[in-house]
């Protein structure tokens, strides 16, 4: 709206673009901004009109009640929260009691006909509040004020907005204003109202174009559950989550990187109490627990319009501007929508230049588990709240321990040193408050008020990948605060070593040149868990409980296979999207016979031998005997990643290749699969880490794209001992002339035959000495754990600078 026009009670939201915040607030404003820009583009939104924030003044004035107000709010106090109750109450009661002028109301229902003749007489409406200075960029007022979900009729429509108004003073709303520094009088309240979508009979989320906990802006993230909303955003359930690769989805590829199942144990419906139209919340079927809420094609959806609301804001923004938006699946017409976007208000403020990294520096006893939120550690006395009514007592620096938190448990949150909840994903309300303070949150613990005693020490660790740990006692930690900008970059290359894809996002913001070695054996134990060949010889398992659990585990999948090829695919595909463009070299798997053992159902298809260690393991079991079956589904699993997903920065690497020949009936039997050597820039490499592979360097160098030395095996088979047994493990040293001896000539070689060569293995990590022997021999890459990236590049920075004055 441009200044000058008449003040008006109602505005459609065809009438309103993202300048009109002052007229209808945030919320309104955008919703009238996608709906006039973005409709056009095929993102879906119902349509709706704004009570203005004129609408609201007309009413304080016209009912006499802004004095009242101002003088109930004198002397308050919001750190006591006895005076933040009282005061909040008897304002809203004010509002509450004020009678609507006769040509307000007048407007509201006239414009809900108007809505009743698109959508049908008597429509169900979602009543939102939108305050005028929510949403931004620093300030997010989202869930301060009050929605009203599934009303119906001109009555009720009524007494929704008037509750709606009376929310812009809830405790939380009066709190978070005094914390901002925001007067109560010049912010206002205009209302949403907007055909609801039947998401009850369906799914719906929450969505960020960025990753919420590490500000990765690649990313899209979603998060479902079924039926409406609000379980999502206040955290009561813990939902499905998606994260899909937004440059390879611009490129019309179909990279959803990451799939993982929630609990979803409840669901809010619609319910009818006579004449009252409310919500409640019933059980979710079992059965359809272990399912995710949406398909593919549903989820690529809703990530294209996130990149197109994204580009859309950050076109108006002149500058990136990354997004939080509600989404809802209609059960009845099963069209997905947007019924909501806002700036995301804590990543895009986040400075990248200071890397801050927390460690714990102790063990202790892990009482429970949850999702991590953010990557800090805090400690404290646990405080555990079952009920609203004791907040009250809450005292500064304890640890919020709870089954979920609401808008209404901000003042309390915000003096909490760690929140915990038992429900609840990572764009819950604990999840998004505890980003926005700055404070770790554990969520979806299931039981962690049963499992932590009220009053107990504790330190809650977020900074230990995706699963968050509680540990008993106050352990000692250390903060590292780190200037990027001060690290200049050596002529080596300095990659990672990846293993899990939880973390990739968080340690692409060290400085790095790629992954040198991403290990397929993590994923495969950690995330699948389940042997290939029990899903590919299901029928033949005898194990009655095997069968359950696969049972359990590939229930959402077509096909036991494809969960193996899927999981797997999509493990190592966060890892490349994570470096994307930059090289991500994934290891084939090398577990030995007994690791494949203690996979699930794993001893029904494995031998017992001697020593593992030199047995059946890597190169040997690609080719021939019956996992050949298996590293036919890893060849599946590489292919979906690279070609559907369209990260062909991935590189692979065969492990523990004996013989020239070894390697090339490898190679032939991936060809077989679809990976076909230098099609679409598919680069195969050998570990080097047999003294065959240096002795015959120059024959493998006529197989593989290139060598990446493992330390580790070439260490124990030069010096011919067991590196897991203790009567020799004295022994055993990368140092050792014998084993530099034989890196030197493997690099060599390959300089000789004009390929690359890196190393991946533990010695150029734990020992700097060892990693500039490997520069002065003139390595390409030297890839280490990502917590000695910064000491190691710095080291070899200054090493080269001393190299180049000699």
């Amino acid at each position: 709206m441009k200044p000058g026009k008449p003040k008006k009670f109602i505005l459609w939201f065809d009438e309103l673009g993202i300048e009109d915040v002052p007229l209808v607030g945030g919320k309104n404003a955008s919703l009238g901004e996608m709906y006039r820009n973005l409709t056009k583009k095929g993102v879906n939104i119902p349509n709706g009109f704004a009570v203005t924030a004129y609408a609201y003044n007309y009413l304080l004035e016209r009912a006499k009640i802004r004095d009242d107000i101002k003088r109930i709010l004198q002397g308050l106090d919001t750190s006591d929260m006895s005076n933040l109750n009282e005061r909040g109450r008897k304002v809203r009661e004010a509002i509450l009691k004020a009678e609507f002028p006769k040509e307000l109301k007048d407007e509201i229902i006239n414009s809900y006909k108007k809505l009743c003749r698109e959508y049908g007489p008597n429509t169900d409406v979602a009543v939102r509040s939108s305050a005028t200075a929510e949403d931004l960029p620093d300030a997010s007022f989202a869930g301060q004020q009050e929605t009203y979900l599934n009303i119906r009729g001109e009555h009720s429509l009524i007494e929704a907005c008037k509750k709606c108004f009376a929310s812009l003073f809830t405790n939380r709303a009066i709190s978070y204003r005094v914390d901002k520094h925001f007067d109560h009088f010049k912010v206002a309240l205009s209302i949403g109202v907007q055909k609801m979508v039947r998401s009850d009979k369906a799914c719906s989320g929450v969505m960020f174009s960025i990753d919420t906990e590490t500000g990765f802006k690649d990313a899209v993230l979603i998060n479902g559950s079924y039926g409406l909303g609000e379980n999502v955003v206040l955290g009561a359930v813990n939902p499905d989550q998606f994260y899909v690769f937004k440059p390879a989805l611009k490129k019309r590829f179909r990279p959803i990187i990451s799939k993982k199942l929630g609990s979803k144990r409840i669901k809010m419906i619609y319910s009818e109490h006579g004449t009252k139209h409310t919500t409640e919340n019933v059980e979710v079927p079992y059965e359809q627990r272990y399912k995710f809420v949406l398909n593919d094609e549903e989820i690529l959806k809703l990530a294209k319009w996130a990149c197109i609301i994204e580009d859309h804001y950050s076109a108006k923004a002149k500058k990136f501007k990354p997004m939080d938006m509600e989404w809802a699946k209609d059960g009845v017409t099963k069209e997905l929508f947007i019924v909501q976007a806002r700036p995301e208000t804590v990543q895009s403020q986040k400075n990248f230049n200071i890397l801050e990294e927390y460690a714990l520096k102790e063990k202790g006893a892990v009482m429970a588990t949850g999702l991590s939120v953010g990557s800090k550690i805090g400690s404290g006395k646990a405080h555990v709240i079952k009920s609203a009514e004791d907040i009250g007592d809450f005292k500064q620096g304890e640890v919020l321990v709870t089954e979920k938190t609401d808008p209404d448990w901000e003042p309390i949150m915000k003096i909490a040193s760690a929140i915990v909840t038992n429900k609840g994903g990572r764009t819950a309300h604990a999840a998004i408050v505890a980003r926005e303070l700055g404070i770790p949150a554990i969520v979806g613990t299931e039981k962690g008020t049963e499992a932590i005693p009220d009053g107990a020490d504790v330190t809650v660790s977020c900074a230990e990948g995706e699963v968050g740990k509680i540990y008993k006692g106050k352990l000692k930690f250390e903060i590292r605060k780190i200037d990027l900008k001060k690290i200049k970059r050596p002529k080596t290359q300095i990659m990672m070593n990846v293993g899990n894809p939880d973390r990739a996002f968080e340690f692409s913001f060290i400085p790095n040149d790629g992954v040198g070695l991403a290990r397929e054996e993590f994923i495969i134990g950690g995330y699948i868990k389940v042997h290939p060949l029990s899903l590919v010889h299901y029928d033949k398992l005898k194990d009655k409980k095997t069968k359950e659990i696969i049972d359990e585990l590939t229930y959402p999948y077509k096909s036991r296979v494809d969960f193996f090829v899927e999981k797997l695919a999509q493990g190592v595909a966060m890892i490349a999207a994570a470096f994307y463009p930059k090289d991500v070299i994934v290891r084939m798997s090398d577990f030995k016979s007994n690791e494949y053992a203690s996979l699930i159902g794993g001893h029904e298809f494995e031998p017992k031998e001697e020593n593992p260690m030199i047995g059946w393991r890597g190169a040997s079991r690609y080719y021939a005997g019956n996992y050949r079956e298996a590293f036919a589904l890893e060849c599946k699993a590489m292919k979906k990643a690279r070609e559907e997903m369209g990260l062909n920065n991935i590189k692979l690497m065969i492990p523990f290749c004996r013989t020239v020949e070894e390697g090339k009936l490898c190679i032939a039997e991936m060809r077989k699969h679809g990976l076909v050597q230098g099609k679409n820039d598919l680069e195969i490499y050998v570990m080097c880490e047999i003294p065959s592979n240096v002795v015959l360097a120059d024959e493998f160098a006529k197989v593989f794209d290139g060598f990446s030395i493992g330390s580790n095996d070439l260490t124990q088979l030069t010096l011919g001992l067991d590196r897991d047994s203790e009567l020799v493990s004295r022994l055993y040293d990368e140092r050792n002339p014998a084993v530099k001896r034989m890196i030197y000539e493997a690099i060599h070689k390959c300089k000789r035959n004009k390929i690359k060569i890196g190393i991946c293995g533990q010695g150029p990590s734990d020992k700097i000495e060892f990693a500039e022997f490997l520069v002065k021999c003139g390595i390409d890459s030297i890839s280490l754990n990502p917590d000695t990236v910064i000491k190691t590049t710095v080291a070899i920075a200054e090493l080269e600078k001393k190299l180049r004055k000699k």
